[in-house]
């Protein structure tokens, strides 16, 4: 098979709140459309296991990890708040976990040959948790856990993360800030939510600030630098925050892209892997909270893939 989806029940039982929009529902929403677009007979699918406690600290912190395994409500009416948009009720741990295992397992079975690229269907996002930091709906970053792991336990000695998401993964760029093995390419809609992302910074992290009210041809211009610093840098392996929150439905942003940007930026993208990594892709959700467009926008960036 080109491409297998990751993905664990446990990640749709984390709810910190009926009406708020990192909710079970994307999950239902992607799975939905993945169905009635046939991509179901095209693709395989695994099992998320979760990240152990020690796989964490690759890229986090020790008491940091402690302190959200020592909050982690017990009781079902339980809920923590860790910043004003993130909440751990009882389930919380345990889908996180499972997000951050679904990219240490996207990694081993890319690398293994198991499969050319993988997709993981996971929840609760990562990239705005930062070494010693959640913040944003997330907990852990699941994608900067599974680019450490490739990099300090399958041998790897360059990755690359494509993050286009409408937030700046500032999560992501904290954890990698002076680690010249990673190369990290952000587009985000600025100035938003983190405020962050529009200070220069080291060689290897291109950061893009986006507009509001950015269209798909203006944001194409926008990013087409990366391609050529990607070629450049030659990754063993490319990781994709892939958060779908920039599309012109989604309501918590307001960028204009559509599902044929989506291809493109999958496609600009594979075109780089083939040439360095024989094609290896390992693609994370984050954000996208406009149920239809985040469903249909998934199932565009998989066919892409494939």
């Amino acid at each position: 098979m080109s491409i297998t989806i990751i993905s664990s029940p446990s990640c749709a039982l984390h709810n910190m709140d009926d009406e708020h929009p990192e909710h079970p529902s994307r999950m239902h929403a992607i799975n939905d459309q993945i169905l009635s677009s046939g991509l179901e007979l095209v693709v395989r699918f695994a099992d998320a296991h979760p990240a152990h406690f020690d796989e964490l600290l690759v890229a986090h912190d020790t008491a940091f990890v402690q302190n959200i395994f020592d909050k982690a409500p017990v009781e079902p009416e339980d809920r923590v708040w860790i910043d004003d948009d993130t909440i751990m009720m009882h389930q919380s741990l345990n889908a996180a976990l499972h997000a951050a295992g679904s990219g240490i397992m996207a990694v081993d079975m890319v690398l293994s040959n198991e499969t050319r690229a993988a997709f993981c269907l996971v929840r609760p996002p990562g990239h705005h948790a930062g070494y010693a930091s959640s913040s944003g709906f997330c907990l852990f970053n699941n994608v900067a856990i599974a680019a450490l792991h490739a990099l300090e336990h399958r041998g790897l000695e360059r990755v690359a993360i494509v993050d286009f998401d409408v937030h700046h993964g500032n999560g992501t760029e904290d954890i990698f800030k002076t680690d010249e093995r990673v190369m990290f390419c952000s587009s985000f809609q600025h100035p938003f939510y983190p405020f962050s992302g529009d200070a220069p910074t080291r060689e290897g992290i291109l950061n893009v600030p986006v507009p509001a009210g950015t269209k798909g041809a203006e944001y194409r211009e926008m990013v087409n630098h990366w391609w050529q610093a990607l070629d450049n840098f030659a990754p063993q392996l490319i990781f994709v925050s892939a958060g779908f929150d920039a599309h012109a439905e989604d309501d918590l942003g307001h960028l204009r892209l559509v599902e044929d940007d989506y291809i493109w930026l999958t496609e600009q993208i594979k075109l780089i892997a083939d040439k360095h990594c024989g094609g290896k892709i390992v693609s994370l959700l984050e954000g996208g909270y406009a149920l239809s467009a985040l469903g249909r926008s998934v199932v565009s960036h998989i066919k892409a893939l494939i």
